[in-house]
């Protein structure tokens, strides 16, 4: 497997990686009509716009030629946050390499960069009830955040996300 920075190119199999998990991972959280309506095109452009924006942050997992995965990290979004957090924004994997190790290679590649660009922490925001993603961050040792617990709308459905934090340092 390797491990790359996505380039324009790879913008539209980064979508399909990222409405397939969520199609998947979610449905358990969102209604069915909304996860069918995602839209690959749409995500593409954003992703896009994130390779254009930032190339060093949107890392891939391509396995036989195919990618299977990617990670997208930055800056800290959060208001307030301290100086010197970072945030994943997002880190995905295709349901059909799910326990196959992909994330447990693009998030330490992730934090690598974080750190070599002086961040000293690093955030992340999980729904509240998604175990899989909860156990995999834990493993990777990520805190929770009990008190910054928030409620936002998607696709018509009330959801809860806590944020989770971690030092960069491995």
């Amino acid at each position: 497997m390797q491990i790359e920075p996505a380039t324009a190119e790879d913008c539209h199999a980064v979508a399909q990686v990222h409405v397939e998990s969520w199609q998947h991972a979610y449905k358990a959280f969102l209604p069915a009509d909304y996860l069918a309506s995602l839209s690959v095109s749409q995500r593409a452009a954003g992703w896009c716009r994130m390779v254009e924006r930032f190339p060093k942050h949107l890392l891939l997992a391509r396995s036989a030629g195919q990618v299977v995965g990617f990670v997208a990290f930055g800056a800290s979004r959060d208001e307030g946050a301290p100086a010197g957090r970072a945030e994943v924004f997002a880190i995905y994997v295709k349901p059909g390499s799910w326990s196959a190790g992909v994330g447990q290679q693009l998030l330490p590649a992730a934090l690598q960069q974080l750190r070599a660009e002086g961040y000293q922490s690093v955030s992340l925001w999980v729904i509240a009830g998604n175990e899989r993603a909860i156990k995999f961050y834990e493993r990777a040792g990520f805190v929770a955040e009990p008190q910054s617990r928030k409620q936002f709308e998607l696709g018509g459905t009330t959801l809860e996300e806590v944020r989770y934090v971690r030092v960069t340092a491995a």
